[in-house]
């Protein structure tokens, strides 16, 4: 089906486009009452994950209601540990608990590779019934978390300030963690590629957790399997968002995917210079921006549209929009996007 909408392909391929593309991270979520509205029908977070109608719903609510120009598929990415046999729970207000942890050899034994069409069926699903309701108004993004992030979490077992269990594991068994990410890169290719094949138009990999590692350690237990990924999905664009890994933006350069998203820390003219001119650029703004005045959200986002420039650029923030943020302030980012990214190209 040919998308009616493609500006967002179109600027990730690094064609021409009439304006800036733009869309959130985590624009299908909190800030939305018609999504509390279907959330508080359900029993809870993985209910609605895990039911394609409900997850297809809340994934198209922001391009209704906010106008941007890209669907995300509504899920997480603890899908892929709980397909391996690691399974997690949502806590209210506190985030992801893991009942229980990958530590040793023998806890290594309980996993599996997982099949994308036995366990990860029902986002498949719902990319399926989300392609059909979107009848080509705009590209669906579909995304899995970096092998990094994912161990970080399913050896941690839960969110951390420090993951120093997981860092821990680098020095004491780094043949452990190379066994754990082996098994996750393999669960994540065959992932993505299910999710290409369900209707995925683009694909983007989160590393959540990227900049709490050293240089030494990104570049040898993170950057070896984003690249195998990316190198793997060769059917639609890849961006890769590894949040605070400023000290690997070179690294990202020889990456085989088409953009890569600054996190709100990042220096835009920095972050061009040493990625260079082949790729586009996805950000930056800083999710804080959208709790101050419309006046101050319209100023600032034309100052970060002037530095980033007319081409090789996917306009969003520097993270997940955050949950108490007003949907107005959010439009009016929106729009002005689309008003002044058409106007620097005239």
């Amino acid at each position: 089906m040919q998308l009616k909408n493609d500006l967002l392909i179109r600027a990730a391929k690094g064609e021409v486009v009439e304006r800036t593309p733009v869309w959130l991270m985590r624009q299908a979520g909190r800030i939305l009452p018609e999504y509390r509205a279907v959330r508080n029908s359900l029993s809870g977070f993985k209910e609605l994950v895990e039911t394609p109608e409900f997850a297809a719903e809340v994934t198209i609510q922001p391009v209704d209601i906010l106008d941007v120009d890209a669907a995300i598929i509504f899920s997480d990415i603890l899908v892929v540990p709980e397909a391996m046999g690691c399974t997690y729970e949502m806590i209210e207000k506190r985030g992801p608990l893991f009942p229980k942890t990958i530590r040793t050899e023998e806890d290594l034994k309980t996993l599996r590779v997982a099949d994308p069409h036995e366990h990860l069926n029902y986002v498949l699903e719902a990319i399926k019934v989300t392609k059909r309701a979107l009848n080509g108004r705009v590209p669906l993004i579909g995304f899995a978390g970096a092998p990094w992030t994912i161990l970080a979490y399913m050896v941690e077992g839960s969110g951390s300030k420090t993951f120093s269990h997981a860092r821990g594991m680098l020095y004491t068994n780094p043949r452990l963690a190379h066994q754990l990410l082996r098994m996750i890169t393999d669960t994540t290719i065959a992932y993505l590629k299910a999710q290409v094949e369900a209707g995925a138009n683009l694909i983007q990999i989160f590393d959540s957790w990227a900049g709490i590692l050293s240089p030494a350690h990104y570049r040898e237990f993170a950057l070896p399997y984003i690249s195998e990924i990316c190198d793997a999905i060769n059917e639609v664009p890849v961006t890769v968002f590894a949040k605070g890994a400023f000290f690997a933006l070179e690294d990202f350069s020889k990456l085989n995917c088409e953009t890569i998203g600054l996190d709100w820390n990042m220096q835009i003219a920095k972050s061009r210079q040493e990625i260079g001119p082949n790729k586009t650029l996805q950000g930056n703004m800083d999710p804080c921006l959208l709790y101050s005045s419309f006046e101050t959200i319209e100023r600032e986002t034309k100052n970060m549209l002037k530095e980033f420039g007319p081409h090789r650029h996917i306009a969003n923030l520097g993270h997940g929009v955050y949950p108490d943020t007003d949907p107005e302030k959010v439009k009016c980012f929106i729009q002005t996007v689309k008003e002044y990214g058409s106007v620097i190209r005239s």
